[in-house]
């Protein structure tokens, strides 16, 4: 953990910044008032040297003096390319002193997700969501804020942070409502761009600013400068100290350190001394002054540079081939010459460590090294850190610094360090390492394995750049076998992430044609048809249900190519209305003893989360929501503890809110549907999932008789065409058909659902639960064009009746009830509620008896209907039952 240090002449370092420290003090008083106090963020912006670590030091004095404890960490310019270097440096020293059974308890269901990123826990198996270890990070702050209250953390050179840790720290920032801690951040306003500025901007967005930091005033600097050297320092001599530090405070503070070094008395006369004094303070002439010290400290000073962070003696005498008698002699005129100084936890074990006296310091030194040289001892760094046993990772950001040279043990480092960093959720340093390995080269034979491993790295993350490796590296020789399957079914999810779907299709049908081995045919096969199932528009080959059925027709179930093929069968038969009771028995038998197959899991990646959710959709569609909610809670389940709380969380909460909704249980459908909202949020709108959540959000609102909110939904995540590429289940056109009918846009929502009717007709799915546009036509139109509405209803009956299902024929039944009227109402609304009340759906169980009992003028009927509509929480229905009660269409 690094401490924010005091400068040598701490008070002098804060002049002119009492209105700052007042602010710190206040936002310390406030974290120590109350425990359940919300947290805050203090962000200190300015250039380098205007006294940002000294403001640290003295908010560190500050919290101390009441008790607080104190976490602090530094961002490095050499250090980026670390990731969690900086989230390590704060929490890691707390977490490791507990024992590690303390710490498993502690963290909970976060040890296994956030514990390797920390480096407390090893990384399991399966590659990390960066989301979840984000999002387990944040959990862990907030559990040792509670265990450590007050706690402040202090990062300083947040701008030299590395990439995960500045995501860590946005996602933090956004939720310090809940968390009672206090964030002090200190970051230069440039010296970081990208993602990285990003993620620094936001958090700062949600913070308070301390400043702006400005550089000293004259009279500022003449008051330092009597403090410092007498208050007998003349004016001239003051002025001239400020003119040439331009009232910079580190670059003042070290120029009064020369002045005393040299004994320049501080009068007139020799204020032209301080120009050449500045200099040897400061780029080239603090590199003389760093040889002046031997050629044995120079080397001891570039080592140090090289190594960034860790420095000790040991490692540094080593890295610069010295013994350590002399490594330690440098080490202390090092110091003397105030270029390198020791931590203030100096006491602790490890109290040989060091670190340079200021950024700028060590910016300079690592500068000053000739670039062969520098590159060279990168190289030995990295066999260094190699050696002791820290891992192929922690080498890794030597290796990127070493020239291409065709070593094939580079090559095998940066793919192991790859591997490590996408094991604790890294994926942009796995990327670095991989684009690194490429230039060695690797040779002929493992290239396109590279190229592969880089494609799998950046599928989440850059599926545009996945395509372009996957293609390299399929047109190259390397991937035979099951690797070349693997590799084209990547591409083709890439494609798929790109929005490039009918391209996916081609994809893998193109292998398929080609591939001699039958069982990698029935793999690809089933990709290709997977793709086609779930896009919304044209199928990209003709007779693909009836090819696809003649397929599966064959498959027992015997692997998981043919319980894909199963699935994939019973989904297009679920989406094209044919018997549910054939649908079901295809996923049955897609099932091991009732559950899902090994390989075919919710996080298992050979196959992706679109098999089990096709899966888990047929059944709900067909009435069979008890195995529907046991799949949809299962991807929950897995997806929380596997840590992964970005696109597939969202997707799962979606999916159980749709569970919720089917079950007409509306209040649990909607703060599902809300929760998938707001992580869908996070991964980004327009894609497939976005859709889903907001789809289902919408027609559980409608069905709630939420109509206003509804719309408010509908206009804020841009419910409206065009719709997305891929299937949204239900469909969309309908939902939104029925919202603008619902908000009085009747003409338009009339439009919306023939739309909807001629999307449905072209891909043959003819599910009147899944696109119910007839149903909802048929509504719309009883009154200005009655007999179209009957014959819209009576092919919904038809296409209901050969579906089968209870839910399906008792929804045309309440379609065709509203059509009619006297007792030919008074039947069809009898015979829905009986099919309904055999559903599984008890909001549509509910409609039908409110229905029902209006148009039997029955109070007990409309009582009953009453009662069921309140336990789904279908609030505009009860309104309906009521107001039907109140007016007496009951006898």
């Amino acid at each position: 953990m690094t401490e924010v240090r005091r400068a040598g002449t701490a008070s002098a370092s804060l002049w002119e910044r009492d209105e700052e420290v007042a602010t710190i003090t206040r936002a310390v008083d406030t974290l120590c008032a109350d425990r359940s106090s919300p947290g805050t963020l203090l962000e200190a912006r300015g250039e380098a040297g205007v006294g940002k670590t000294a403001l640290l030091a003295e908010a560190r004095r500050i919290a101390e003096a009441r008790g607080c404890t104190v976490w602090s960490a530094r961002g490095g310019e050499t250090l980026r390319s670390v990731p969690f270097n900086v989230v390590r440096q704060l929490l890691q020293p707390a977490l490791v002193s507990m024992l590690p059974e303390e710490a498993r308890e502690y963290l909970g269901d976060w040890y296994d997700i956030a514990g390797p990123a920390l480096g407390i826990a090893d990384p399991g198996e399966r590659q990390a969501d960066p989301q979840g270890v984000c999002d387990g990070l944040v959990a862990a702050v907030r559990r040792l804020a509670r265990r450590e209250w007050p706690l402040v953390l202090m990062i300083d050179d947040a701008h030299w942070a590395d990439q995960e840790t500045l995501r860590w720290l946005a996602a933090l920032a956004e939720r310090l409502d809940e968390t009672s801690v206090l964030v002090v951040v200190a970051r230069r306003p440039g010296d970081v761009s990208g993602d990285n500025a990003r993620h620094l901007d936001a958090a700062g967005a949600m913070g308070r600013p301390l400043g702006p930091l400005n550089a000293l005033t004259p009279d500022a600097t003449a008051g330092l400068t009597r403090a410092t050297l007498g208050e007998h320092a003349e004016a001239a001599f003051c002025r001239e100290v400020w003119a040439v530090t331009g009232g910079n405070p580190y670059e003042t503070v070290e120029l009064l350190a020369k002045v005393q070094d040299s004994e320049l008395q501080p009068v007139e006369a020799e204020a032209a001394e301080l120009r050449d004094l500045n200099r040897s303070a400061r780029g080239g002439g603090l590199v003389a002054r760093l040889e002046q010290l031997g050629v044995d400290s120079t080397r001891f000073a570039w080592a140090a540079a090289i190594l960034g962070g860790g420095i000790t003696v040991d490692m540094v005498a080593r890295l610069a081939t010295l013994d350590r008698a002399d490594a330690a002699r440098c080490a202390e005129l090092l110091r003397g010459a105030r270029i390198l100084s020791v931590p203030d936890d100096a006491g602790q074990p490890g109290a040989d460590e060091l670190e340079f006296v200021h950024p700028l310091i060590a910016t300079a030194v690592y500068n000053s090294i000739p670039d062969a040289l520098r590159t060279a001892m990168h190289g030995i760094a990295a066999q260094l850190v190699t050696d002791s046993g820290l891992g192929a990772a922690a080498a890794s950001r030597h290796l990127l610094k070493v020239h291409p040279d065709d070593d094939q043990e580079v090559v095998a480092q940066l793919r192991e360090a790859a591997r490590e960093h996408l094991a604790v959720g890294a994926p942009d340093a796995a990327r670095r390492c991989l684009e690194r390995a490429l230039q060695e080269p690797p040779l002929p034979a493992s290239h396109a394995r590279v190229l592969f491993e880089l494609g799998c790295a950046t599928l989440l993350t850059a599926p545009a750049t996945t395509i372009g490796h996957l293609r390299t590296a399929l047109a190259m020789p390397g991937l035979d076998g099951e690797q070349r399957v693997d590799a084209v079914f990547r591409l083709s999810q890439a494609l798929l992430h790109n929005d490039q779907l009918e391209e996916a299709v081609r994809t893998v049908e193109a292998e398929a044609a080609r591939t001699p081995d039958p069982s990698a045919r029935l793999r690809l096969q089933a990709a290709q048809y997977m793709w086609e199932g779930i896009h919304a528009g044209e199928t990209s080959s003709p007779h693909r249900s009836a090819r696809l059925a003649e397929l599966a027709a064959g498959c027992t179930g015997r692997d998981n190519a043919e319980r894909a093929l199963l699935i994939l069968r019973g989904f297009d038969a679920m989406t094209h209305g044919e018997s549910a009771e054939e649908v079901v028995e295809l996923c049955d038998r897609a099932l091991v003893n009732g559950r899902l197959a090994p390989g075919l899991g919710w996080t298992d990646t050979e196959w992706g989360l679109e098999l089990p959710m096709m899966l888990a959709s047929s059944y709900a569609y067909t009435d069979r929501l008890d195995r529907a909610e046991a799949l949809f809670t299962e991807a929950l389940r897995a997806y929380e503890s596997a840590g992964w709380s970005g696109g597939h969380l969202a997707l799962a909460h979606a999916y159980v809110g749709l569970g919720h909704r089917r079950r007409g249980r509306l209040r649990e459908a909607e703060q599902s549907l809300r929760e998938s909202l707001r992580i869908a949020e996070r991964v980004g709108r327009g894609l497939p999932l976005y859709w889903s959540a907001t789809c289902n959000l919408v027609d559980t609102l409608l069905a709630r008789g939420h109509v206003e909110e509804a719309r408010t939904v509908a206009e804020q995540y841009g419910f409206a065409p065009p719709y997305p590429s891929t299937i949204v289940l239900p469909d969309p056109r309908p939902v939104r058909g029925r919202l603008l009918i619902a908000t009085g846009r009747t003409k338009e929502g009339v439009n919306e659902l023939e739309a909807a009717e001629k999307a449905a007709a072209a891909r043959g799915r003819h599910n009147p639960v899944v696109v119910p546009w007839a149903t909802e036509l048929a509504r719309a139109l009883a009154g200005e064009d009655p007999g179209r509405a009957a014959r819209l209803a009576t092919d919904a009956r038809r296409q209901a009746e050969r579906f089968g299902t209870d839910t399906a024929i008792g929804e045309a039944l309440r379609c065709a009830a509203a059509l009619e009227t006297g007792q030919r109402a008074v039947r069809l609304a009898a015979q829905a509620v009986t099919y309904l009340e055999a559903s599984p759906c008890q909001y549509e169980h509910a409609a039908a008896r409110v229905e029902y009992g209006i148009a039997a003028r029955s109070a007990a009927e409309l009582n009953r209907g009453l009662a069921l509509a309140d336990s789904c929480g279908a609030d505009g229905l009860v309104a309906r039952a009521r107001e039907a009660l109140a007016v007496g269409h009951a006898g």
